[in-house]
């Protein structure tokens, strides 16, 4: 166990306990131990001095793909859990689509040992709803949860059986744990490769529409409201979606939704050029649908921010457009990307922020986290929120680069993360990016 460590000075924002105010913090074998004015360091404590900068929090990612088992040189456990702490997240949700999937106890097991083992972030396992990610056969959901998985999705791919779907929310409901919804009717997408519109057709790219993503949302919220079951509606992106989640909390409908950074920050004009780090899925949409989505998030139609962290090989996508994986890698520019786009911009203030991207999370999945409240666990990120820095993927501790927003501003930086109330990142000596403790 790591000794006391008192962060003082700094502007602490804690949205669990509406706290926004310059207080010490106190951390105690891994737990909050104090917070307030003037607190005094014992003999055997370690002192931070952190003034000019903020505190909060740890951040919580629902939606991050680790690529281990199967998939080691786009990433692992380890680097993914350390690219997470260097960007703030200190609790990671680690989705099922690895090859051999998470659909097993003892794949469950192994996540969650990996991520003990790396020591960075905490990493919770999601279990795959079907064997195999098939769509065909339910897991044996029940001894997933026993061996540590957190919620259940076939992320990467949608639950295209109703039927399926429906069973599998009837069984979570016994173990109160989300369904994590990629939600796309595949019927619709159709081998599309970005968003249906003007720029689709000016590249000559099949198009996917953006009622590939709105048919399934509907659907996925039907059968919720059926069944009682808690739904998480991943990656939304489309206008129309944000309306169907309105409509389904306005009748009582247990149903959350995250949307991504990239989502909030960019168009599909981002894939002129024929760009491969700007081919996702769901895709970046028009204009409109981004203001949609951040009007949705200000309203807290949607509830949080996830970064859906997708590594891939810079050979892979370095291919044709249409032959390119979807997915970018988001842990490192998260905060950075939020911070230009909605408080600089005037949308979220800082409080409301690490309330989606730390508080909120934490509550949707049940994890312990996101707030700095006495007892809770140690699990804090210091940042400056008017950093201005250059995205330089060359130095991600991420083991993959693929990213839209290379050599772009943005703004606020982590300085330090700490987790369990040991440092486990930091740049307070020399605010060059370096973990710190490497185990």
């Amino acid at each position: 166990m790591s000794r006391p460590i008192l962060i003082r000075g700094g502007r602490v924002i804690d949205p669990s306990q509406n706290i926004d105010d310059h207080l010490d913090l106190l951390l105690v074998s891994g737990r909050v131990a104090g917070l307030g004015r003037n607190l005094q360091a014992s003999d055997v404590s370690e002192v931070v001095d952190v003034a000019g900068l903020v505190v909060a929090p740890g951040l919580v990612d629902l939606h991050v793909h680790l690529r281990e088992p199967g998939d080691e040189h786009k990433e692992t456990i380890a680097s993914g859990a350390r690219a997470a702490v260097a960007g703030g997240f200190t609790s990671i949700c680690a989705m099922p689509n690895t090859r051999p999937p998470i659909d097993d106890p003892a794949a469950v097991g192994f996540v969650r040992a990996e991520g003990a083992r790396a020591d960075f972030a905490r990493v919770y396992p999601v279990g795959a709803v079907s064997v195999g990610l098939k769509g065909e056969e339910m897991t044996e959901i029940g001894e997933l949860v026993a061996a540590g998985a957190i919620a259940v999705s076939d992320d990467g791919r949608p639950v295209y059986d109703s039927g399926l779907l429906r069973r599998t929310m009837e069984y979570i409901v016994a173990f109160d744990i989300p369904y994590f919804s990629h939600s796309e009717d595949l019927g619709l997408s159709a081998q599309g490769v970005m968003n249906e519109g003007p720029v689709s057709t000016a590249l000559g790219l099949r198009g996917i529409p953006n009622a590939a993503e709105d048919a399934a949302i509907a659907r996925d919220v039907i059968v919720a409201e059926l069944t009682g079951a808690q739904l998480h509606i991943l990656h939304v992106a489309t206008r129309g979606a944000v309306e169907i989640i309105r409509a389904a909390k306005a009748r009582g409908v247990s149903v959350t939704a995250e949307v991504t950074p990239h989502h909030l920050a960019l168009t599909d004009e981002a894939v002129r050029g024929y760009d491969t780090a700007a081919k996702m899925n769901p895709p970046l949409r028009s204009a409109a649908d981004v203001s949609a989505v951040r009007d949705a998030l200000v309203e807290g139609v949607i509830d949080c921010i996830a970064t859906d962290h997708a590594p891939h090989h810079y050979e892979d996508k370095e291919r044709e457009f249409d032959f390119a994986p979807f997915g970018i890698v988001g842990l490192e520019t998260a905060l950075g990307v939020c911070v230009r786009e909605l408080v600089v911009g005037g949308r979220l203030d800082l409080s409301e922020l690490i309330a989606r991207l730390s508080c909120k999370p934490a509550e949707i999945a049940g994890l312990e986290g996101g707030s700095l409240k006495e007892g809770s666990p140690a699990d804090v990120v210091v940042f400056d929120p008017d950093e201005r820095w250059i995205c330089r993927p060359e130095n991600f501790l991420s083991l993959s680069r693929n990213t839209p927003f290379a050599g772009q501003e943005l703004v606020g930086r982590v300085v330090m993360t700490l987790v369990d109330g040991r440092p486990v990142f930091s740049r307070l000596g020399d605010r060059e990016a370096a973990p710190a403790g490497v185990r």
